[in-house]
């Protein structure tokens, strides 16, 4: 069982990273990521030895955030006492932090579907057969979706561009 520990622990450091470009949260990510061992670790016998442990635990990540993600959707929103006042971040000044927000801003406008296909290929450097698996979905349709998602952070950032320059004039 040492052998599948370590191959678990491996990933615990891709699993934070997709989480937390998932959820957009650390704290919501690392709950994610501990739901996923534990879940993982509770169904091992599941687990196929010899075949690949990391597209498995992210399968199980990935299925585990869209439950969740149906679960909040369904829920009532409910308004914090003090109005969330203290929860509000900061504007970095730094150029470049405002850039990678920018960013960061326009993939979360991305459907879910392709945010999720985009992170697998291009953070987690998944193959695309891995990244399918993970999915659930044919290689076809995930290199489908990170063409979309591509091409719409493009116009995004080239609108968000446009905008910004406008402002300056």
């Amino acid at each position: 069982m040492s052998d599948t520990r370590h191959l678990i622990v491996q990933q615990i450091p891709h699993l934070r990273r997709y989480a937390r470009a998932l959820v957009g949260d650390n704290n919501q990510a690392d709950d994610l990521v501990q739901d996923c061992l534990e879940r993982a670790w509770s169904r091992m016998d599941l687990w196929a030895k010899g075949t690949n442990m990391r597209a498995w635990l992210f399968t199980i990540l990935h299925n585990l955030h869209l439950n969740t993600a149906r679960k909040y959707r369904n829920t009532p929103k409910l308004m914090p006492l003090d109005g969330g006042a203290n929860g509000l971040p900061v504007r970095p000044a730094q150029e470049d932090q405002l850039e990678i927000g920018a960013v960061w801003k326009a993939f979360y406008k991305l459907p879910e579907p392709q945010r999720a296909a985009l992170l697998l290929i291009a953070l987690e450097d998944m193959s695309y057969e891995d990244a399918a698996a993970v999915l659930d979905i044919p290689i076809g349709t995930l290199m489908s979706r990170i063409h979309r998602a591509r091409e719409k952070l493009r116009r995004l950032m080239a609108d968000a561009e446009h905008v910004e320059l406008g402002k300056d004039q």
